[in-house]
Parts: structure tokens; sequence; C-alpha cells
């Protein structure tokens, strides 16, 4: 994330439009309308936003309400207060954050260019013991081995589970 501003938009000023913008741009003061960009912009403590905002990356510490959506990552630092939904690959809450809304985990923009790769073969999980994984490497039953039953039930793809909540982080 770029450490240098390009534009301000200080304590006590009022703006109501479209923002359009390359580079960095903070917002301490109040906005209304739309914010549009690929690149990043930081909404300060104390800011009264109200927008639709399509950003590369965001950085949220004052009050926004409208949807968020950002190509690399959304930011929510406390005091923040989100009052709309988001879209993106990247999220990250900080305690004491205020969210009222819906969050969908979207692609990275990077990865939206690339071909799509096929999803690699399931393979077994090696339980250790080389009568078990020779049965599991040959896709046979897995012999019973004692008191305790084995069931060759799971498989482990290698990918995230979406569902099991992980948000994949790139800061």
């Amino acid at each position: 994330m770029a450490n240098e501003l390009n534009a301000l938009l200080g304590k006590g000023s009022d703006f109501q439009g479209k923002l359009t913008f390359e580079g960095s741009v903070r917002i301490d003061g109040r906005f209304t309308g739309e914010i549009l960009t690929d690149g990043h912009l930081i909404i300060g403590e104390g800011a009264q936003v109200q927008a639709e905002i399509r950003v590369g990356t965001v950085q949220i510490y004052g009050n926004v309400t409208g949807n968020v959506t950002a190509n690399d990552g959304v930011e929510l630092h406390a005091p923040a207060s989100l009052r709309g939904n988001i879209a993106s690959p990247a999220l990250h809450i900080d305690k004491g954050v205020f969210f009222d809304g819906a969050c969908q985990m979207t692609t990275p923009k990077d990865d939206r260019a690339a071909p799509a790769r096929p999803a690699p073969a399931p393979r077994p999980i090696a339980m250790g013991s080389a009568p078990i994984a020779a049965a599991l490497s040959q896709s046979q039953p897995v012999p019973n081995l004692g008191s305790s039953p084995v069931r060759q039930s799971g498989v482990f793809t290698g990918e995230p589970s979406r569902a099991s909540g992980e948000l994949p982080h790139k800061f």
C-alpha cells in the first residue's frame, strides 16, 4: 500500500459527487456520492462517508454507509462503522468495529485474468500405517486392523474450505 497521499479531504470538508483517482486518497471530512479507483482509499477516524465504493484497497477508521467492493482487500479498524455489503478477496476486521451487512469473498483481481486451472485430483489421507496407506493408494477397502474400526471416509484436496470460515489474507 502506498505511503504517499495524492489527495486529502480534510476535517471540515464536505464533498458531494463522484471521486475518481490514481494512487492514494484520504478522507477525513464528509463525502456523499461514488468513489471509483484501482488505488488505495483511507477513510479516517471521524470521517462520514455515504457512498458506493469500488477500489483496489480500502482502510476504514470512520463511518461508512454504502456498499464496498475491493479488488485486493478491505480493512476495518476500530472505531470504524460500516453499514453496507462488502465484496473482496481479503477482509480484516478489528475488535471494536461495527459492521452491519453481508460479506462476499471474491477472487483476487490478478486471478481473474489467469486461465482457470483444473482442480488437483483428490488424494487419500495417509494414515501412517503401511497396510492402510497401501490400501488407500490402491483404492481398495481398508482392512480392519483391530478393535477400532478404520474408515476411508475423508478426502483432502489441499484447497481451503470456504464453509469453515477461513478467510484468505493478502496484507
